[in-house]
């Protein structure tokens, strides 16, 4: 055995407490008898605790249709959200406005996005009205678990950009074995067939189906039964597996613009896939923290300029 596995074993140990997922990457995470054993399961369990304590406190300050439609479903979709020319002042500053901005190709499609930085919100802002809004500053937080600001950018989803795979971010999965938040708030109408944002009601609940199922894919992901994501951390489900895991059939977030939807993204989700060409534009927020952090506590990777 090489002898620096043995020095980087306390890392991996570490890492258990830590939001790590990748079964390839660490020998711990990724081992099979420990798995068989429910490693990977009580690490999901533990977490979802931890989560559902930090919401009991947040939960506080979130309107109360909000909070039991997100409980019920793991995600809320509010139309309208902004007044109307509010909303299309602050459309007509996004549209203009340029900024450094990153690209990534996944298949035959190409996310865009311009991080909102101190910078970038001067610029614009209408868009530092919208992030100082207490209906947008705690739901993204409830559905997080952690009263911390997101990563925000402004996004764009060029879909059918050049030839290639299909995109996929097409295949339904939960990002990572913990709740996380993801929000978008569309500046563009959204078609049902041009790459609508789809999730699966009432996935974000850890039952006893669920954590079964997690035990199980994390051993088939050490045994190379799975695909390179779901070997990462970020298991991919069939929509003929909902069923069996007592789950209904997916949502599709064909909506105008000015919805905000947040959803907790250990549900299951995916981008719809486009029959044409389409482009979405979308406000968009990412948060995901150490999961067995008690608290707000000290994320040294979520510190400003870090982050």
């Amino acid at each position: 055995m090489n002898p620096a596995r043995y020095l980087l074993a306390p890392v991996w140990l570490a890492q258990l407490a830590t939001g790590a997922k990748n079964f390839s990457k660490n020998p711990v995470i990724g081992s099979r008898r420990l798995n068989a054993r429910g490693l990977h399961a009580w690490r999901v369990k533990r977490a979802h605790a931890m989560a559902a304590r930090r919401r009991t406190k947040i939960g506080r300050k979130v309107d109360a249709e909000d909070r039991a439609a997100f409980d019920r479903d793991g995600f809320v979709e509010k139309r309208d959200f902004l007044p109307a020319d509010a909303f299309e002042k602050l459309r007509a500053s996004v549209f203009t406005f340029t900024g450094p901005a990153r690209e990534m190709v996944q298949g035959d499609t190409i996310t865009r996005r311009i991080a909102l930085d101190p910078k970038a919100l001067k610029a614009v802002p209408e868009l530092a009205a919208l992030l100082d809004r207490p209906d947008w500053r705690w739901l993204i937080r409830y559905a997080g678990s952690f009263d911390q600001e997101p990563l925000l950018y402004i996004q764009s989803i060029v879909s059918h950009a050049h030839d290639g795979d299909p995109d996929p971010q097409t295949h339904f999965h939960a990002d990572t074995f913990h709740p996380t938040v993801k929000a978008w708030f569309f500046l563009t109408d959204v078609a049902e067939d041009e790459g609508p944002f789809c999730y699966v009601p009432g996935s974000h609940r850890l039952t006893p189906e669920r954590l079964a199922w997690e035990r199980e894919m994390s051993v088939k992901a050490v045994e190379g039964k799975v695909d390179r994501l779901s070997a990462k951390g970020s298991f991919r489900v069939s929509e003929d597996e909902l069923p069996a895991l007592g789950l209904p059939a997916p949502r599709k977030f064909a909506v105008p613009a000015n919805t905000l939807v947040v959803g907790d993204t250990f549900g299951f989700h995916a981008r719809g896939p486009s029959a044409r060409p389409s482009v979405r534009v979308e406000i968009w927020a990412y948060g995901r923290r150490n999961p067995f952090l008690p608290w707000k506590g000290l994320d040294p990777l979520s510190l400003p300029g870090i982050a």
